[in-house]
């Protein structure tokens, strides 16, 4: 089990690069700084530091943002500190993308600073149960859990949390318990429009890797990509759609099978990134170009998107927003319960994004053959 007490970063010669604010003593910020900074009024950063579920989200992180710049700590929140048990979270994960659990520590670490919140993290690929890493948390007293993919699709944890009357949230979850916390993004219309996209440049054959079976997401955004095909007239062929399992490995399996039909697809939409990038990779041993041969287009958008070439396609799911928009509610939750009020699980859909990079073009038109009418 490790341990992360997130604190506001503290470099050399911090504390006289301070800006002076407008209180008692030099150099302390006030709310008025945070304000100021944040481009709002001293009465939304008052809402936003006690809590209040009705300041929206894009509000709520230009504030926090502004409070972690400036290191500002209100005096009554000082006080309150002092006398109060401060709040642990712990983190259980059983992630195969690199990737996304590094966006996804972004934005639970950021939280952390400023909240003050101790993260107690568990990982559930060692070999041991995740069920032994969860009573453990629950057992050494941590005041929430938060659940990204794929245990945030475990009912046997979510039954296990529950019954704890522990406080949780998951995170990318298709189908949410109304029992925790969740929040997520609506991977349906995520995929139907990356799908209707394809479409719309001139693709016909479209081929689809899907996701772990193990999470609801995954049929979600296989539900999207077959609703698209059907709505907008597109290849509806079985052979199209391969199983994948979220690993670059898996994408690799799946794009020899996709690249290896005898009428292969002009375009291949992958479920996440990794598997995306591997699409690329076999493309470009078959020595195919990308995007002139096949267009390639992925899910996450997670730092792999930019870093092979040519930069992937992809949907943009803000995985270190929704870890800090987790954080956030948990915190709420916990503080509010605390004060013998029972606040309702939150659960919150945040916005997805079709980001066009290099990896997807119109089909190229293939050379008319002799008897044959060309093909597009």
């Amino acid at each position: 089990m490790t341990k992360i007490q997130a604190k506001a970063p503290i470099s050399p010669g911090e504390k006289s690069a301070q800006p002076v604010g407008r209180g008692d003593k030099p150099g302390v910020p006030t709310m008025s700084d945070v304000a100021k900074l944040a481009g709002v009024s001293p009465m939304t950063v008052s809402r936003v530091m006690n809590g209040d579920p009705n300041v929206r989200p894009a509000t709520r992180r230009k504030v926090d943002e502004a409070v972690a710049a400036l290191n500002y700590v209100p005096n009554q929140a000082a006080r309150r500190l002092a006398g109060a048990r401060a709040i642990r979270i712990g983190f259980l994960y059983s992630n195969p993308s690199a990737g996304y659990l590094s966006e996804f520590l972004v934005g639970l670490l950021n939280q952390a600073s400023i909240h003050n919140v101790q993260l107690v993290v568990e990982n559930c690929e060692d070999g041991v149960t995740w069920e032994a890493h969860a009573r453990r948390l629950i057992e050494n007293g941590v005041d929430g859990i938060i659940l990204p993919p794929p245990l945030c699709d475990t009912q046997e944890l979510i039954e296990l949390v529950a019954q704890a009357d522990m406080p949780a949230a998951t995170v990318a979850c298709g189908q949410p318990d109304p029992r925790v916390g969740a929040v997520s993004i609506d991977d349906y219309h995520a995929a139907y429009d990356m799908t209707s996209h394809l479409i719309s440049l001139g693709h016909h054959r479209i081929g689809f890797v899907i996701g772990h079976p193990n999470q609801t997401a995954s049929a979600r955004r296989l539900e999207g990509y077959k609703a698209a095909i059907a709505d907008r007239g597109g290849d509806a062929s079985p052979e199209l759609v391969v199983q994948g399992m979220f690993t670059y490995r898996s994408g690799l399996d799946a794009a020899e099978i996709l690249l290896g039909l005898e009428q292969r697809p002009t375009a291949v939409f992958a479920s996440n990134d990794d598997m995306a990038a591997a699409t690329v990779a076999i493309a470009h041993r078959l020595g195919l170009d990308v995007p002139g041969d096949l267009t390639v287009a992925g899910f996450d958008d997670t730092a792999l998107a930019t870093t092979i070439w040519p930069e992937l396609t992809t949907v943009r799911q803000p995985i270190a927003q929704m870890a800090e928009m987790a954080v956030q509610f948990l915190v709420r939750q916990i503080r509010t319960q605390r004060d013998g009020v029972v606040q309702a699980p939150e659960h919150i859909v945040m916005d997805f994004s079709l980001i066009r990079r290099q990896s997807d073009a119109a089909p190229r038109r293939r050379p008319k053959l002799a008897g044959k009418s060309s093909e597009a």
